[in-house]
């Protein structure tokens, strides 16, 4: 397909079907930023439902970086990976410590925050600040290969980021990422999903029954309850005591959970 044929379809479904969202409304880089990391690896209806209300607790990289790790957590509930809201939070804390409370411009630099890979910096700073910047995502790569790689499997990023590169509308970014994006949530509706015949496909294991239930589970109740006895998880969760302890284990690892005598509590 033709470039210029490419970019008047891509734009022409955008002006007639693109989605409105709280996130597309604002140019506050905070605000964009907490979206980005609630849309790693949750859908659009449930962040649209748990967005206003993050934001309402927490208005500002200030207000976020200053508040309790618990307090997070328990706004975050219901949107999952609850890495995610670690991250948010340990990232304001850095926003605010090193860059007075403002979102870095440079992919590079905000590479370094929690959570922010690659592609999330260069969403962030193609939607924060219109930076012509290149970067892929489920829905974009779907797109590209649907478009470019018809008959191919295992295709790569590396493959297609040149494509994403020399399509890209250096003018608008923003809304041609926004118009990628919502074409290819409409091709995951209306056609077999492109993106597994990508290299980089994995189906995501089953929740239920699972150490991430295991986790949700613990790091509510101790959200919703400050501090619980360790001896008690297994009859709390619903789970056996081995595993909940080697949930523990990682939980402790990574920084969520600290002992207080035989009670534990989120950090």
């Amino acid at each position: 397909m033709e470039y210029d044929e490419f970019r008047r379809l891509i734009r022409g479904f955008y002006e007639s079907y693109g989605r409105p969202m709280p996130w597309r409304d604002t140019r506050d880089p905070y605000r964009i930023f907490v979206s980005e990391i609630m849309l790693q690896q949750t859908q659009v209806p449930r962040v649209m439902q748990k967005y206003p209300e993050f934001i309402a607790r927490f208005p500002d990289f200030a207000t976020l970086a200053a508040a309790e790790l618990r307090e997070v957590l328990l706004a975050w509930q219901g949107l999952g990976y609850n890495r995610r809201a670690k991250f948010l939070h340990g990232a304001a804390g850095l926003i605010v410590s090193r860059y007075g409370g403002e979102l870095p411009r440079d992919t590079g630099t905000l590479e370094t925050l929690p959570g922010v890979g690659p592609n999330t910096a260069g969403s962030l700073a193609a939607f924060a600040y219109n930076s012509p910047v290149v970067f892929i995502e489920t829905n974009i790569r779907r797109v590209f290969i649907h478009f470019f790689f018809r008959e191919q499997a295992d295709v790569r990023d590396r493959d297609i980021l040149p494509l994403v590169r020399d399509t890209l509308d250096t003018d608008d970014p923003r809304s041609w990422y926004y118009a990628l994006m919502d074409y290819g949530t409409m091709l995951a509706k209306w056609f077999p999903n492109a993106n597994r015949r990508s290299a980089h496909y994995t189906r995501q294991s089953a929740f239920e029954n699972s150490d991430r239930q295991i986790r949700g589970r613990l790091l509510r109740a101790l959200a919703e309850s400050e501090a619980l006895a360790a001896d008690e998880l297994p009859e709390v969760l619903g789970f056996p005591a081995a595993r909940v302890e080697q949930v523990v284990a990682v939980l402790e690892a990574e920084g969520f959970l600290t002992r207080d005598g035989a009670d534990l509590r989120i950090r």
